[in-house]
């Protein structure tokens, strides 16, 4: 599996129609920040006006807590980002921090960098130019310390590279984001929007950096990089501190109730963060197979046979199904 959140592998091997699935193969919120019914007309009548970016840079800069001297650049989704970086960075070789998500690696190697996968952090290259982590990591919920992320950035700051920082799941945890960071040391950090507001199909996502990086960024993908339904939701989502608030602790709360069914089927939780989990058993592979005859779809991965990742379900229902499925 490639990526999780395409049912096309699993009804193609499995059979059954979309909405005989439980998917639970991403590491999205099951339970979406509330769109309003109907949009206004002019955001799908005319091209997004620059005041409406504003809007939405400056609910970012508050969700985000992104200090004076780092600016925000918005695009649609952040794999654009990713795939855009590379060619952006001065040559020379990548350490990524894995395993971790596959993009990364695949984008520098396309960039035409020389990539090398460490372990953590402490395992920096000499030869390493820029350094590339995603915090918390995906899928093992990894969290680098800004103590440990600032000392790479000053290192990388000498040989005249960038550390990106992927913080997909900081949502979670906004204690996580090094985005303090980026003021004075050469750090690009990377936001999702769709995960952790469970609108991964509005396709938003943000750079944070210094100037001088974030006008390059900005330069490379263009103008009107969102669409003015993503602007407009995306500012009103990010504005909403409350919900944010509460998501937090509901993510958590079925967390646990994830981690408790697993564990009862005899896996152990080895990571994750509150919007996904990962788990071990010896007959991974088996497990995944067997949840896929019951319409049950998680994540498996090419590189360990006894991993495997839940996202959360959106309810009992959806939990009580799982925890049959798993007792068969």
């Amino acid at each position: 599996m490639k990526h999780g959140g395409d049912l096309t592998q699993a009804m193609a091997e499995f059979g059954g129609a979309p909405d005989h699935w439980l998917d639970l193969s991403t590491g999205i919120n099951p339970w979406p920040w509330p769109i309003a019914v109907n949009l206004p007309n002019h955001l799908w009548e005319r091209l997004p006006a620059r005041a409406d970016e504003e809007l939405l840079l400056s609910a970012a800069r508050s969700a985000y807590h992104v200090p004076g001297g780092v600016d925000v650049i918005a695009a649609a989704g952040t794999q654009s980002l990713i795939q855009w970086l590379p060619h952006l960075a001065t040559p020379g070789a990548v350490a990524i921090v894995g395993p971790t998500y596959n993009e990364h690696v695949a984008a520098w190697r396309a960039g035409g960098h020389e990539v090398g996968v460490i372990g953590s952090l402490s395992a920096l290259p000499d030869h390493a130019k820029h350094v590339v982590i995603v915090n918390p990591n995906n899928p093992d919920g990894r969290v680098a310390t800004r103590d440990e992320l600032a000392d790479v950035a000053a290192i990388l700051q000498r040989r005249g590279g960038w550390l990106v920082i992927d913080e997909a799941f900081a949502d979670v945890d906004p204690a996580i984001s090094a985005v303090d960071l980026c003021a004075t040391l050469p750090v690009v950090i990377l936001r999702s929007f769709g995960k952790f507001y469970g609108l991964a199909g509005l396709r938003l996502g943000f750079a944070l950096a210094a100037p001088l990086i974030a006008q390059r960024i900005a330069a490379a993908i263009g103008p009107w990089a969102c669409s003015g339904p993503a602007l407009f939701i995306g500012a009103a989502a990010l504005h909403d501190e409350l919900w944010a608030s509460r998501a937090r602790v509901a993510l958590v709360a079925q967390a646990i109730k994830l981690d408790k069914a697993l564990s009862d089927a005899g896996f152990e939780i080895v990571g994750g963060t509150p919007l996904y989990r990962l788990a071990r058993h010896a007959d991974a592979l088996k497990w995944h197979a067997a949840l896929a005859r019951q319409q049950i779809w998680c994540r498996r991965f090419d590189w360990s046979h006894e991993l495997l990742r839940f996202g959360l379900p959106p309810d009992a229902v959806a939990l009580s199904r799982l925890a049959s499925a798993l007792a068969k």
